[in-house]
């Protein structure tokens, strides 16, 4: 690069731009320049005071050469009644003092004096709040570098302000310091945010509140972070919730639901539509009432209630077979379920083979799947349930059945049978006794129980310790849950592997926002709107900052979009 010299500015071009009132004075004690501050303070014009001696303006000061000090200072009052502090600096040349410099300071005023005193009470008051809260406080510029921290944040993230003040949040984040940031989130969104925080080096949690402060052109100045130990308020909360629980089960006890046969199934019944179910297949195993139908969605659990009615009768000891019918082969069904003698068709067993009948004498025969039974095999299945009697192939003799009859379908019977898909007469048989099964969007109460049940069981599984706050937990218990059961193990088996964090939260948050553009619902038009609803104001809530500008977007009152995120329970702070 080529070398440059700077530019020759001449000396008083740069006096006359000083807003100083300065005076020098040659040995005599003669001006011999006055800066344009100094002119308009005595009232004199450009180039006025020049030749003046000094004790006509500044009668009251020294005069450099009747001093001997090479520095001093002297109060002084002007014509005008104003005090200024005049400093006087000896010019030295060649070891020789051929003049001074004067420059005047105005003195503050009462009023500006009193101004000074409550500026500094008040920054004193201010400093003793910031310190003495019992809450974390995070004071951070509008890039998120942090300004200062107070007392409580540095107990309760065990650090020091000097291990973070000046250093930008991110960083922070990146070195684990804090596993999150309000902060970074409050300048990407322009609002005011709320985070779980989980402290790295104590294991303790924090809910973490940003707030931004804006300057007059709108951009962010400041952003105040207020922090809050929640650690013991989720311990109690846990306490409460389980006392809760012991109380529900200990009624349920009361009520006859045999809590443990209900534990020892894998079975969760807490709603009260569940518990009514499963009171009626309780009551219904206790007789010993065969032809029970169990009706649901799929993955609602109806093997498992069947378990549950074989485990809770006095059969409890013999064999529990299941079958699912709809995938044994039509041309097997009989040999299947009847079985047959030897010799019976070609390719039979020369020992010939028990029929699934045979072998759940004495205990449950579930049939499962029992809409996709064939219409000829419906006929010989509906004359065994009758005579209790039933032919292997092959045999010229009967064998009794000797079994509970325990079906189940996800399928409408009685459209089966308009279309004659289904015989009448097998249904009649088949839903003797009828338990409906409700669909997992019909039994909130069940889902915290699920998920708490399945999460302890793939932790163990995968050994691992993964957790669902209360964020992913509101998430969960949000989602209609099209597959039920069946679903929500998958999702919590999917989350435990995948997710590389021990909170499962952003993964299910993330998983839910994919998962509701994707699947198509099976609900109701009440239900569909809904879910259209909460989705429409997610988004609204991620584009504004507040509900005014949220009714704008949506095109709908304010007072419309308040009350519907009430009903679904967002939250826009």
């Amino acid at each position: 690069m080529p070398e440059t010299n700077p530019v020759d500015i001449p000396f008083h071009s740069i006096l006359n731009r000083l807003d100083v009132a300065a005076l020098a004075a040659d040995s005599s004690g003669l001006i011999a320049y006055a800066t344009p501050c100094a002119e308009q303070t005595f009232g004199f014009g450009p180039g006025r005071m020049h030749g003046l001696p000094v004790a006509e303006v500044l009668p009251d000061a020294f005069v450099n050469g009747d001093a001997k000090e090479e520095e001093a200072a002297a109060r002084v009052e002007l014509p005008d009644g104003t005090l200024n502090t005049v400093s006087r600096s000896s010019i030295v040349m060649n070891g020789e003092t051929v003049g001074s410099l004067l420059t005047l300071h105005p003195e503050p005023g009462p009023d500006q004096v009193a101004r000074t005193a409550t500026y500094r009470t008040l920054a004193e008051h201010m400093e003793a709040v910031f310190n003495a809260s019992s809450d974390g406080i995070w004071l951070t510029d509008g890039h998120g570098v942090v300004l200062n921290i107070n007392t409580a944040s540095e107990s309760l993230n065990s650090i020091s302000a000097d291990e973070v003040i000046g250093k930008p949040v991110a960083a922070l984040v990146d070195n684990g310091t804090i596993d999150k940031s309000a902060t970074l989130e409050v300048i990407r969104k322009r609002r005011r945010v709320s985070v779980l925080q989980k402290v790295t080096r104590t294991g303790r949690q924090l809910i973490v509140t940003g707030t931004p402060t804006f300057d007059d052109d709108g951009n962010i100045r400041l952003v105040v972070l207020n922090e809050r130990d929640i650690t013991d308020l989720n311990e109690l909360r846990t306490t409460l919730a389980q006392t809760r629980k012991a109380k529900e089960k200990a009624e349920a006890e009361l009520t006859g639901m045999s809590l443990m046969e209900l534990k020892k199934s894998h079975v969760v019944a807490e709603s009260p539509a569940m518990r009514k179910a499963m009171a009626t297949a309780q009551k219904l195993a206790q007789f010993e009432t065969s032809e029970i139908l169990l009706m649901g969605d799929s993955g609602t659990g109806k093997g498992l209630l069947a378990k549950f009615i074989h485990d809770t009768s006095p059969r409890r000891g013999k064999p529990f077979i299941q079958v699912n019918c709809a995938t044994l082969p039509e041309t097997l069904f009989e040999a299947e379920l009847f079985g047959y003698e030897k010799g019976a068709f070609t390719g039979a067993s020369e020992q010939g083979k028990s029929g699934l009948f045979e072998l759940a004498s004495g205990g449950t025969f579930f049939l499962d799947e029992v809409g996709e039974i064939p219409l000829d095999m419906q006929a010989k299945l509906l004359n065994c349930l009758d005579d209790h009697m039933y032919y292997p192939l092959g045999a010229s003799k009967p064998k009794r059945m000797d079994c509970i009859i325990v079906a189940a379908t996800n399928r409408d019977l009685e459209a089966q049978v308009r279309k004659q898909a289904f015989r009448r007469d097998l249904l009649y048989r088949l839903n003797t006794f009828t338990v409906r099964i409700p669909p997992l969007r019909k039994r909130p109460e069940d889902v915290f129980e699920l998920i708490n049940h399945y999460l302890k069981q793939f932790n163990a599984a995968f050994r691992t310790g993964k957790r669902i706050g209360p964020a992913g937990m509101k998430q969960l218990q949000s989602y209609p849950f099209p597959g039920n059961v069946r679903e929500l193990i998958g999702i919590i088996k999917k989350a435990v592997v995948i997710c590389e964090d021990d909170l499962l939260d952003d993964y299910l948050r993330d998983l839910f926002d994919h998962t509701e553009d994707a699947v198509m619902e099976n609900g109701t038009l009440p239900e569909e709107v809904s879910r259209l609803e909460r989705r429409m104001l997610r988004q609204a809530m991620e584009a504004c900052s507040n509900t005014r500008e949220m009714a704008g977007f949506l095109g709908v009152s304010q007072p419309t979009v308040v009350r519907k995120m009430q009903r679904y329970k967002l939250n826009n702070s």
